[in-house]
Formats: C-alpha cells, sequence, structure tokens
C-alpha cells in the first residue's frame, strides 16, 4: 500500500503541474509533442486522431514534463512559427511558465480546505497547555495560559511558528523562550530538554505543550485553508533561509527514497493526514519550482523578466546553456540527497 500511496501521491503532485503547463500551452495555441508523467522508459503511449500531443505514462513517478515546440535553440521546421513557444508574446510565455506552480498552489488549497472540514480550525495563538512534570520547564517560572512571543529572539505568533522555531538549531540545545503571563508581563527564561528513546530512536522534548481551541462549522475549513497555506508557505521560505546560513544542513533533505518513508509512516495515521502530506508537498513543489535557478520555472520567469527589463529577449543559446548546467547541478544534488536517504534507512 505505501508503494500504491507513493505513486498516486506523487503522480497528482506532479500531473496537476503539468497540467498548469499543458492547458496555458495549449490556449496559447503552442504545439505540445508530449504530455508525460513519470521519468524514463514509456510505459503507456496515446495519440488521439484531433491531437498532435503524445500522453504518455513513463516508468519512474518522480517527475514529468511538457514538450512544447520552441523550448530549446533548436527549430523543429515541421512547425509553424506561430505554434513556437519564443514566438508568442510576453504574457503568453509568462502564464505558460507560471501555471505549474499555480496550479500546485490551487490543488493544495483545496486539499487544506477537505483537511479542515474534518480537522476543523484551531485557534493558532500559541499558549502554553500543559507542562510535564517531569521535565525542567516544570521548575521555570513558565505556567500554563502563558502566551508564547519569541523562541531565540524570533516572534512566534502561531502555533506553526513555534514548532519551526523548537527545531532549528543544535540539537539538544536549550532554548530561550519568551513569555507573556497571564498577569501581563513578559519574561524570557532558558529551557534545557531531556534525551528521550522512542521506538529506539533517539530525540529531544522540551515537556510542555500548546492549547488547541478548535472550532467546526460552515466557514472553518476555509479558515483552515488559509491559516495553513499561509503557514506552510512561511515554513518552505523560512527552510530554504535556514539552508543557506547553514541552520538546517543539507542531509536534512528528504529526496524520493526520504518521501517514500515518510508516506508509509503517514499512512499509518489515517486518510486525511495523507491528503494533508499531499498538500503539503503540492506547496513544496511550488515553491522549490519558483525559486529563480536555472532549469526550474522560477530560472526561466528570472529569464522573461530580463527581456521585459531590457526590451529584447536574452541570447537563446545562452540561455538554454545555463539551464543545461542548472538541471546537471540539481541531478548531483538530487544522487547526494538520494545517497543520505538511503543512509538514513540504516540508521
Amino acid at each position: 500500500m505505501t508503494i500504491i500511496y507513493f505513486i498516486l501521491i506523487l503522480g497528482i503532485t506532479v500531473f496537476i503541474h503539468e497540467l498548469g503547463h499543458f492547458i496555458f500551452a495549449k490556449k496559447a495555441g503552442i504545439y505540445v509533442y508530449e504530455f508525460s508523467i513519470g521519468m524514463g522508459p514509456v510505459l503507456y503511449k496515446r495519440k488521439s486522431k484531433k491531437d498532435e500531443t503524445y500522453y504518455c505514462i513513463r516508468l519512474f513517478p518522480i517527475g514529468g514534463f511538457v514538450s512544447m515546440a520552441g523550448e530549446d535553440v533548436s527549430i523543429d521546421k515541421s512547425i509553424p512559427d506561430d505554434k513556437q513557444l519564443f514566438n508568442k508574446p510576453w504574457l503568453s510565455r509568462f502564464l505558460v511558465i507560471i501555471a505549474g506552480v499555480t496550479f500546485n498552489f490551487l490543488l493544495a488549497f483545496l486539499l487544506l480546505i477537505l483537511v479542515g472540514i474534518k480537522t476543523g480550525y484551531t485557534n493558532p495563538t500559541p499558549k502554553i497547555d500543559v507542562l510535564d512534570v517531569s521535565y525542567p520547564i516544570y521548575e521555570s517560572n513558565i505556567k500554563t495560559g502563558d502566551v508564547i512571543l519569541k523562541i531565540d529572539g524570533k516572534k512566534t505568533k502561531t502555533i506553526d511558528d513555534v514548532m519551526l522555531r523548537m527545531q532549528i538549531g543544535n540539537e539538544g540545545a536549550s532554548k530561550k523562550i519568551t513569555v507573556k503571563h497571564l498577569d501581563g508581563n513578559i519574561e524570557t527564561v532558558s529551557v534545557k530538554p531531556l534525551k528521550i528513546n522512542e521506538d529506539g530512536v533517539d530525540g529531544y522534548r522540551y515537556g510542555f505543550s500548546l492549547q488547541e481551541n478548535t472550532t467546526h462549522g460552515l466557514l472553518s475549513p476555509i479558515k483552515y485553508a488559509f491559516y495553513k497555506f499561509g503557514s506552510l508557505m512561511k515554513q518552505m521560505w523560512y527552510t530554504l533561509g535556514f539552508l543557506i546560513t547553514g541552520q538546517i544542513k543539507l542531509n536534512n533533505l528528504a529526496g524520493p527514497v526520504g518521501i517514500y518513508n515518510i508516506v508509509g509512516q503517514t499512512a499509518k495515521s489515517g486518510l486525511i493526514n495523507l491528503i494533508y502530506l499531499t498538500a503539503y508537498l503540492c506547496i513544496n513543489v511550488g515553491v522549490i519550482n519558483i525559486i529563480p535557478i536555472p532549469a526550474f520555472d522560477g530560472g526561466r520567469l528570472l529569464f522573461l523578466i530580463i527581456e521585459k527589463i531590457k526590451g529584447s529577449k536574452v541570447d537563446p543559446k545562452l540561455e538554454n546553456k545555463i539551464h543545461a548546467i542548472g538541471m546537471i547541478i540539481l541531478m548531483l544534488l538530487m544522487l547526494l540527497i538520494t545517497y543520505n536517504d538511503i543512509l538514513r534507512l540504516f540508521k
């Protein structure tokens, strides 16, 4: 079942992204050679009599693509100029490129509404609920009902902010938690965690939980979707920043093997959590693709923006060389991440 869930979740995430590119390419009148889900050898291939596009399913469910005329330097002379991507107006090209990310975000929002129907909307204020008597925090000045304002000097406006900040930094290190007491006084307390072992895995806990005041109603799923979507977006951008500054190590990233393990663990806790994971991955794919890195959608958007600013197209040969170099670097990075995923399997 984990294999089935893995294929479905990655397949849906990739399919919706490529569908965005495909729909807007068709609307712009661009000749599309192939709409493919997966990578590697073709398992299934179909082409209708009324459509030039081959629809394919490939062996490895770790990606996909829409192959359009006029994407690269080599010009297919069998395709009319007005059906080539590079000959389309600037806005049409912009919409084709941005559509994949947009569709990922739209699907994520809809999936989060489904999750919200089940879970309801929880007040995101990070208020202390329970303090564990066996942890050092119980003996500190932090009390039940206190609102967490900052962790290590960084503002925490929501429960998700707290959860993220508690995971950043050296494992097992004390955290400086700034709280607002019930009497209105603000105090910063250094809280030390305890090392624990759960199911043979070592970890650290700080010994407190946060209040979860949940409401159900007609608007609760929509409120939940807006809150969680914004929270996950912020988490993604923070994570990218932490990677750049070294607060999160490269070996903490997960590739296909790591995602497979996460899917297996999530499946044990029910369908609603699999839906949430799919929404999370859709946002993940959307954010990663929008970063201005060569070979990603964001890299292509960057060249479009440069074109708009300078008033003329960037040399397509130069652009394609940069994208090719970027793709090689990304493939090497993926190999490294996959290697780290495999090492974690044997720990």
